[in-house]
Order: structure tokens, then C-alpha cells, then sequence
């Protein structure tokens, strides 16, 4: 994301997250604010594991403020893909390597990892496998470079 390269997202993830960062940038603030100082009115800071617990809480979450700002400055808002039967941002698939078993297939979702959905694992529209998938439909082979050398995945559904 530092990098410039745009991040797709869908209306309603950008959404969720302007209202995360607005979240986090007022309600947020002041709640840390409010417990670093309740920690501090309780004496020596050095022994103080309530005002550690509430630093350590502020830079997680400036952490968070400074990745969302990031990620959205360089957003591209997309439609959530796969409505044409074909691989889009926003679109999961399940694929099959072209070596396994029928039976032996795996669910990706295509996008970005803000937009996941559940416990699936993520594929970049920039990575190199992102890259072949995309516009691609059902029944499709692709080839994509891989550390280890040239893979083949079929594209065993899309949309499911």
C-alpha cells in the first residue's frame, strides 16, 4: 500500500472503513486519552500496569489510524465481481491444481484482505496468481509464475 500501488475495494468495504478511521479518530482519541490519564492519577508510572496497557492499546491504534489512512488514499472503488460468471476483485473461486485430485480443491477469495470474507485465504488482484485469475471463468486453466516454478490451477467455480 505504501508503494502507491491502488487497493480495490467494493463501496461498502471503503465505506465500513472511512467509518472506522472516523471512529477511531474521535471516539477512539478520547477514550485512550481518558484512560491513560485515570493511570496516570493512580501514581508511579513505572509500576503502573494499567497506564502500560493503555500506551500499548494508543499505538495499536494509531497503528490502525495510520494503515487505514494509507489504504485509503490509494483506494480504487470496484463492483464486488463475479455477477458475469467471470473473476473480478471482490469474486471467491475455487480452484484446483492441476496435479491434485478431482476432490482436492480450495476457495480463494479474490481481493483485498479488508474485504474478506470468513476465514478465506486471500489472492491479491496484483499478485502473480491475482493476475491470471482475473476475467477468467469456470472450466478455465491458468498458468501463473510461482516461486517454486510454473503452476496450472483449473478454475473449478467462481462465485461460490
Amino acid at each position: 500500500m505504501s508503494d502507491g500501488t491502488p487497493t480495490r475495494l467494493t463501496s461498502e468495504t471503503h465505506e465500513r472503513l472511512v467509518a472506522e478511521l472516523e471512529d477511531l479518530t474521535t471516539r477512539g482519541r478520547v477514550e485512550i486519552a481518558a484512560a491513560i490519564e485515570a493511570a496516570r492519577a493512580l501514581g508511579d508510572l513505572s509500576e503502573n500496569g494499567d497506564y502500560h496497557a493503555a500506551k500499548d492499546a494508543q499505538g495499536k491504534m494509531e497503528a490502525r489510524i495510520r494503515q487505514l489512512q494509507a489504504l485509503l488514499k490509494h483506494a480504487e472503488i470496484v463492483d464486488g465481481g463475479g455477477s458475469d460468471g467471470r473473476i473480478a476483485a471482490g469474486t471467491v473461486v475455487i480452484l484446483r491444481y492441476e496435479d491434485d485430485d478431482e476432490d482436492d480443491t480450495q476457495r480463494f477469495f479474490v481481493g483485498s484482505i479488508e474485504e474478506k470474507p470468513g476465514d478465506l485465504t486471500v489472492v491479491s488482484p496484483g499478485s502473480p496468481l491475482g493476475r491470471a485469475l482475473l476475467g477468467r471463468a469456470a472450466g478455465d486453466t491458468v498458468e501463473y509464475a510461482a516461486p517454486g516454478g510454473t503452476l496450472r490451477v483449473v478454475v473449478v467455480a467462481v462465485g461460490s
